[in-house]
């Protein structure tokens, strides 16, 4: 591809395709709309993208990805799933549907620009989950970007556009800060559901009525006061309440309850807030539950 726009080009309104109509893609496209550019083009192959590309992006053509990119003009937007990605960008490169003069910008967190290959581009990351629905553009204005980029000004506009802000993530760094996200939100996700499920096992009728005060003013003082949040019987060193918890926890729920009590452990003893000997019985506690865990299953012998 040749180089990119110009700033004067860049002004004007963009002339957009986007690939990939899932969770993400759809929506970004109607923030781009939203903030005044032309969505042209859609490409959408499963059912549920295509009713999302038509509701979300109702004057774009739904088109085959390589015609998608050709009626970019100004800017092609990559939606796809992260491992997909080098392929979609070789595959369009090779059949010479990326436009002279376009910019390829990409929504994946763990890739920077090597993945472009020669294409010249952005990788812009919405640090935001995304489930497709119309509420989605309501949560983007103040969101956090990882952006990479070596036109910044540009990537800086896009950003502006969308209502966010840019955080400059190196090249190398990509991989760490997606895994960062995704260990804090994914499994945040799993986290819940987990508990939820626990407590509809202790007869619990609406788990969510009881998790969500409880979660919210644990998130909220946890990126307050960092490690100083943490409370419980972990923190606490109390191991005759750990013990209990884990005979009766589903086994299913045993391996990731004692990695994070473990890992909980360690950080309440760096901050400070459980002294190592206080921790001693704890920590015996929990390696006995993991040899246990562990374990393999004992045979009876034939009778």
């Amino acid at each position: 591809m040749s180089a990119l726009p110009r700033a004067g080009k860049r002004a004007q309104p963009l002339v957009v395709g986007v690939v990939g109509a899932g969770r993400v893609g759809a929506v970004l496209g109607a923030a781009l709309e939203d903030a005044g550019h032309r969505v042209v083009a859609v490409a959408a192959v499963s059912a549920a993208s295509r009713e999302r590309a038509r509701r979300l992006l109702p004057r774009a053509a739904i088109l085959p990805a390589d015609e998608a990119a050709r009626a970019a003009a100004d800017l092609l937007l990559l939606a796809v799933p992260d491992d997909h990605l080098a392929a979609v960008v070789s595959g369009l490169a090779a059949t010479g549907s990326l436009r002279d003069g376009a910019t390829v910008a990409h929504t994946s967190g763990a890739h920077g620009l090597a993945v472009l290959g020669d294409v010249d581009g952005i990788a812009l990351h919405p640090a935001m989950t995304f489930t497709g629905a119309d509420a989605d553009l309501e949560r983007l204005p103040g969101i956090a970007w990882g952006v990479t980029a070596r036109d910044r000004a540009f990537a800086s506009r896009l950003v502006t556009d969308l209502g966010g802000i840019p955080e400059w993530i190196a090249e190398d760094s990509r991989p760490l800060y997606h895994a960062a996200l995704a260990h804090g939100a994914n499994h945040l996700v799993t986290l819940v559901n987990e508990a939820a499920d626990l407590l509809r096992a202790a007869g619990v009728e609406h788990p969510e009525a009881v998790l969500s005060p409880l979660l919210h003013a644990a998130l909220d003082n946890a990126l307050l006061l960092g490690d100083a949040a943490l409370t419980g019987p972990v923190s606490r060193g109390d191991a005759g309440t750990v013990r209990a918890h884990l005979d009766r926890v589903a086994p299913e729920s045993v391996p990731a309850y004692l990695a994070l009590a473990r890992r909980t452990a360690d950080r309440a003893i760096a901050a400070g807030r459980l002294r190592p000997q206080d921790a001693a019985l704890l920590l015996d506690v929990l390696a006995q539950a993991g040899a246990q865990a562990t374990a393999p299953a004992t045979v009876g012998s034939p009778s």
